[in-house]
């Protein structure tokens, strides 16, 4: 039984709508806070690279739903700023495992500490459980996305 409304979905539409292109500007500014030079998409990859430390890139590619060739392209630009590392896999000498150089750590862990106050300002209103809660139905609406 479907029991939501045309009306409902219109508004959670409205709202995600509003909230990615308020998310694309604001990873376009903390992407340059990274680096001057870094594309606002670069800011997620770095992300994925922080949490899991080091990565293959065809992993890496699959978990993000993007092409090995548009992977690589990208890495290249984030090695070249000097963001990110390409090392042989000690298993397999032909795959690459990615990682954060120090001072893409750096820089990202600066860049993300300014992200984090400012959504810290955000919900400071909030209750806690309210702040759990958006988390844990962001994480299960992401989750059928995938």
């Amino acid at each position: 039984m479907d029991d939501h409304s045309p009306e409902t979905l219109r508004f959670v539409e409205h709202e995600l709508t509003a909230l990615l292109r308020r998310g694309r500007s604001l990873s376009f500014e903390v992407a340059r806070e990274v680096h001057p030079n870094l594309d606002q998409n670069a800011y997620g990859l770095l992300l994925w690279l922080r949490r899991s430390d080091a990565t293959r890139l065809t992993d890496l590619a699959a978990r993000l739903g993007i092409s090995k060739g548009t992977l690589s392209r990208q890495i290249n630009g984030l090695e070249a700023l000097g963001l990110v590392r390409r090392e042989p896999e000690p298993e397999d000498r032909r795959a690459w495992r990615l990682t954060l150089t120090e001072e893409g750590q750096r820089r990202f862990d600066a860049a993300r500490a300014t992200r984090l106050a400012l959504f810290r300002r955000i919900v400071e209103s909030w209750s806690r459980r309210d702040v759990e809660d958006f988390g844990r139905l962001l994480r299960r609406f992401n989750d059928a996305l995938d």
